[in-house]
């Protein structure tokens, strides 16, 4: 057992939860029980993942996309009310890592990405609010783009769509999960690396084909189920705490 109060303060340290302006509140969102025995870590807060959280016995949650975001409406109204109240009923904590988790340098989604397919942080990548969110990689001998595909297909397991008109072996990335954007690509192709990794796929097609370039679209969800993961094993491994992931794939 551990104090909720205790865990926070690790998260919000290890994360530099303030480091970054972002579209949603990080942090603790939702206060439960004081104590805790079982962290459950999940991307997404929902109905569902709350009530798998409660089968497993969980005290606090850790989410990736929480509940409360800067641009909806903050009334406690319909699903907003329900979801709030089954965490409250049941002494359930919410903790939520958005930007803060992206970006992370060891447990960070984009980190996790390029450690998964064997490449080493270069440099900043997908700068928000003055601060980066991804990073480009380079591998140290180059690689096949088909090999990345196929890794991140079996590893994520998800089913990738490509634009593939560049360069075939592959020896620096590009990397932000989640929410692909024009202005991600862009950068990318005036950085001159050879591969642009992202989640959501967005109409580039005519202007990746011109520039000879290469795209891989692995899925929002699946492209930020590392992060979670790789900090559940910290914060499992740091605090002696008991810890489950739970996974509940969107298709998206």
């Amino acid at each position: 057992m551990e104090k909720l109060e205790k865990i926070v303060k690790f998260l919000d340290k290890y994360l530099k939860i303030r480091d970054i302006k972002d579209i949603t509140w990080n942090g603790l969102q939702v206060e439960g029980n004081p104590n805790v025995n079982q962290v459950v870590f999940t991307e997404n807060a929902s109905l569902d993942t709350f009530k798998m959280a409660l089968k497993e016995k969980a005290d606090l949650i850790v989410v990736h996309h929480g509940h409360f975001w800067k641009e909806e409406n903050p009334s406690l109204i319909k699903d907003s009310k329900e979801r709030v109240e089954f965490l409250l009923k049941n002494g359930i904590s919410l903790y939520v890592a958005h930007l803060p988790l992206d970006r992370h340098k060891e447990v960070g989604n984009n980190a996790q990405l390029l450690k998964l397919l064997g490449a080493k942080i270069k440099s900043e990548f997908s700068v928000y609010k003055g601060k980066n969110v991804g990073w480009i990689g380079e591998f140290s001998r180059p690689l096949p783009v088909g090999e990345i595909v196929k890794k991140i297909n079996s590893k994520l397991n998800t089913n990738c769509k490509t634009l593939l008109f560049g360069k075939n072996k592959i020896k620096t990335i590009a990397v932000c999960s989640g929410g692909g954007n024009y202005k991600d690509f862009n950068e990318a192709i005036d950085k001159e690396v050879d591969l642009y990794l992202t989640g959501d796929a967005i109409d580039i097609y005519p202007s990746t084909k011109d520039a000879k370039f290469n795209v891989i679209f692995a899925g929002h969800y699946a492209t930020e189920t590392v992060g979670v993961n790789a900090l559940m094993k910290v914060v499992g491994k740091r605090l002696k705490i008991e810890t489950t992931y739970i996974d509940d794939p969107t298709g998206l």
